[in-house]
């Protein structure tokens, strides 16, 4: 892994947020992986859910999954996205909770809060709040949030244990966790890991079910559940992670068998 983790997303994704102004973005993935396009928004959300969303939110959709599907969010609630992108899931969700309700969204890109405020400002969503900060210090008060979504992020953060920490602390009591992220399914060598971190970023710090679990629990969390939704076949790896420009010298020499099903998308969910 490299040394610089968070200065090295940083860059990735804030060089993602600069393109999307000039033209259609694919990111290192594609399909159903967790970096993507609009074409890849339209596989993970129903379209209905799209329809009034600005395409430039689509084109910036680099999760893995919906975690709104199982938020279960009502009006009148306080909602968190950590690492919040675009604004996809904040501005999907602004319009369950409703004018009583209030979304926030919090990312530490520069470029990627300016292309969230731009789609804000487009979606007129007075119920929206973006906020510049890292997840693993998140800036609001404690006993603050109903539901605190992730899509793809916690797997990018060097320090997990923190991350998650701080969203029990803002959580209010009884308040819900509802994140999709990609989980390792069974032991690769490291080498490898280290090359599927440059296939697509959200692969290279993933943890295995036992070790979410583990970690939930630790900082406080209840009623924890860590669900494999899709597993990373080698099928899915070779079209989905490996269909990128510049990376035929990462991966000649790899036995894709290997990584078959070492990775997969999942659903965790929790409560405070």
């Amino acid at each position: 892994m490299e040394l610089d983790i968070k200065g090295n997303v940083k860059k990735y994704y804030g060089d993602i947020a600069k393109k999307i102004n000039s033209g259609p973005v694919k990111g290192c993935c594609s399909g159903s992986s967790c970096c993507g396009d609009v074409s890849k928004a339209t596989f993970i959300y129903d379209e209905e859910s799209l329809s009034e969303l600005p395409v430039e939110a689509l084109e910036a959709s680099l999760g893995c999954g919906n975690p709104l599907v199982f938020a279960e969010l009502k009006e009148g609630e306080a909602v968190l996205d950590l690492g919040s992108g675009g604004g996809i899931n904040v501005l999907m969700a602004a319009k369950h909770v409703g004018t009583s309700g209030r979304v926030y969204g919090l990312d530490m890109t520069d470029e990627m809060l300016k292309l969230a405020n731009q789609n804000k400002l487009k979606m007129g969503a007075a119920n929206v709040d973006f906020l510049k900060g890292y997840i693993e210090n998140i800036p609001l008060k404690d006993n603050l949030i109903d539901v605190i979504m992730s899509n793809c992020v916690i797997n990018l953060s060097e320090d997990k244990e923190k991350a998650l920490s701080e969203a029990y602390r803002v959580l209010k009591s009884g308040g819900r966790l509802a994140v999709s992220d990609i989980i390792t399914m069974k032991d690769i060598p490291s080498e490898l890991r280290a090359q599927a971190g440059m296939w697509c970023k959200c692969l290279g710090g993933t943890l295995t079910v036992e070790e979410y679990k583990e970690i939930l629990a630790k900082v406080g969390f209840k009623d924890i559940e860590v669900v494999p939704a899709q597993i990373y076949t080698k099928a899915i790896i070779e079209s989905a992670f490996l269909q990128v420009e510049n990376l035929e010298d990462v991966v000649k020499d790899i036995d894709l068998d290997v990584v078959d099903g070492a990775f997969a998308e999942a659903y965790i969910k929790a409560r405070k």
